[in-house]
């Protein structure tokens, strides 16, 4: 944000080829990749052409709800599968069924989700599908469109969520508003901020970096770092509401 609180120019999306590294680089076609913003807590997943694939069809207004339902899903599931990569480990020796020993690793310790209703919701079933049984909350933060300021409705959290790793959903992180009242529920609840992912689709660099200097020891894992945030402070170009476009259009 500007000194005069209005929204920051926006920073053009770099471009690069994309394809598999054995292809020349006149076979790979350009596309917009994630802007890097310069924010240590914050981690964007590979640019893949794959990814940015994915990312077009959701981003595409012509795409309808069951493909943005399933391309959405995909990218959901990619960065559940990086967030787990952010958790710790344990040594673990194990017997295959040959006789040989392996020496591998497993999880430490236990984990939640908590989405941020309702869009947060539509992420849930990519964790069910990586983490067999897990427990699931729900945060209702609603922004009020005049003031852009965001108010707390509703929480429902494991008991002992203090004592889990938590990874907190919502597909959108604009201005950052309703992700930091998320955080100050669960922190209030005794989550250690360390023990906090912020799981998101696409982010602007303002909220991305609000949220990242507010918790500094909390990890965001992205998709995209999109351009900025208009007048109106939607992410641009951003994909639309991610609701609306989930669950009724």
């Amino acid at each position: 944000m500007s000194s005069s609180g209005r929204p920051s120019p926006l920073i053009r999306a770099p471009s690069q080829k994309l394809g598999p590294e054995y292809r020349p680089a006149q076979e790979k076609p350009t596309a917009t990749v994630s802007t890097e913003p310069k924010i240590d807590n914050l981690h964007t997943l590979k640019q893949t052409s794959q990814l940015i694939a994915l990312l077009t069809l959701i981003r595409d207004k012509h795409t309808n709800r069951a493909d943005f339902i399933f391309y959405s899903n995909r990218i959901s599931r990619l960065l559940v599968e990086e967030a787990l990569n952010h958790l710790p480990v344990l040594p673990l020796s194990v017997t295959t069924p040959v006789g040989r020993p392996y020496a591998g690793v497993k999880f430490e310790g236990q984990i939640c989700g908590v989405s941020i209703m309702r869009a947060g919701e539509a992420m849930e079933q990519a964790l069910r599908e990586c983490c067999r049984s897990v427990r699931i909350g729900k945060i209702l933060i609603q922004r009020d469109e005049e003031t852009s300021k965001p108010r707390l409705f509703y929480d429902k959290l494991p008991a002992d969520i203090k004592d889990r790793w938590v990874l907190l959903l919502d597909p959108m992180l604009a201005t950052g508003g309703s992700a930091m009242m998320a955080v100050e529920v669960l922190l209030s609840k005794g989550v250690p901020e360390e023990r906090i992912l912020f799981l998101n689709l696409i982010a602007s660099p303002e909220g991305a970096q609000n949220f990242a200097q507010r918790f500094p020891r909390l990890r965001i894992v992205t998709a995209f770092v999109d351009e900025g945030l208009d007048e109106k402070n939607y992410i641009v170009p951003g994909l639309g509401d991610f609701g609306d476009r989930f669950y009724t259009l």
